[in-house]
């Protein structure tokens, strides 16, 4: 069983707490949303749907827990509300309108009719989503690589903690490029797997499972002259230099789930490596960075 745990507070509060919620229960899968109130009162909701066990009225309460970690003060009335098994991913998703970014709209199958001749579709099923496109990285990402291949055609493409596949799917759509998406969690790959079959790309997109850069599909396949990695700032620092070793000369990289205050440290790290920065784009508390390999 659930709860679900919420406050109602301005918008710049909802979204720095809304990114650090997602931070911080992304490992217990625990779903987080963000809903505007009322936009003239700037009053916004920002919720966390937590496992209770098995009865939630005398379960653990995590009032304070979801306080400190969305960086709420002791005022913030911090509402608690039980709720019946359900899968409340599938329901909250649902939900999610279609997202645009660039030409790109992400969206689930009951919005195929809202989507334009001229954007690139991209359909991810509710309930089987590991980054909906909803979160600021994965648009930031999405949006970066649309301007990027808009100058530049790679010819070899890898989707580093590829997620539900968005990002490897939409290099597939808009540059007809092979590209490979990989992702530490098997339950992630066959998600993958299963949304590059239904958009139609798997001639394109082939999904592994791998930590880091560590798979033989990953070594086959290299160097590779555009990399995206939607992931962590400390894995990514952690793995600056395998980028530089599986980057071609002049690779594009673009990085995100950085938090604003990580983005310097990130910077520093693949500048260590040989990396330039070229972009930053920011996206409420997150950013995405396109960095190039520096030709010598």
């Amino acid at each position: 069983m659930q709860v679900r745990y919420f406050a109602t507070v301005s918008r710049s509060e909802a979204e720095s707490a809304y990114s650090r919620l997602g931070v911080a229960f992304e490992d217990e899968g625990a779903p987080v949303a963000i809903t505007e109130i009322d936009e003239a009162a700037d009053r916004w909701e920002v919720a966390a749907y937590l496992d209770a066990g098995d009865d939630a009225e005398e379960g653990a309460d995590r009032t304070e827990e979801f306080r400190n970690i969305a960086g709420l003060g002791p005022d913030a009335e911090i509402g608690r509300e039980a709720l019946p098994d359900q899968d409340w991913m599938a329901a909250v998703l649902a939900e999610l309108k279609p997202v645009r970014a660039g030409r790109f709209v992400v969206h689930g199958a009951h919005d195929r009719e809202k989507i334009g001749a001229h954007e690139l579709s991209i359909e991810i099923e509710a309930g089987l989503a590991f980054g909906t496109g909803h979160h600021g990285t994965t648009a930031g990402c999405l949006t970066m690589l649309g301007r990027i291949v808009r100058l530049r055609k790679p010819s070899s493409a890898l989707d580093l903690g590829t997620g539900s596949a968005v990002l490897a799917i939409a290099l597939a759509k808009l540059a007809r490029v092979d590209v490979l998406a990989t992702d530490v969690d098997p339950v992630a790959v066959a998600v993958a797997a299963a949304n590059v079959r239904a958009n139609g790309v798997s001639a394109r997109v082939e999904t592994d499972r791998a930590g880091g850069f560590a798979s033989t599909a990953v070594r086959r396949r290299a160097p590779y002259e555009l990399i995206v990695a939607n992931i962590l700032a400390g894995p990514l620092i952690a793995l600056a230099p395998a980028f530089r070793r599986h980057a071609t000369r002049r690779a594009d990289v673009v990085l995100s789930g950085i938090l604003t205050g990580q983005a310097a440290a990130v910077r520093a790290a693949f500048r260590a490596q040989g990396f330039v920065h070229v972009e930053t784009l920011t996206f409420g508390a997150w950013v995405t960075l396109h960095l190039r390999r520096a030709a010598a």
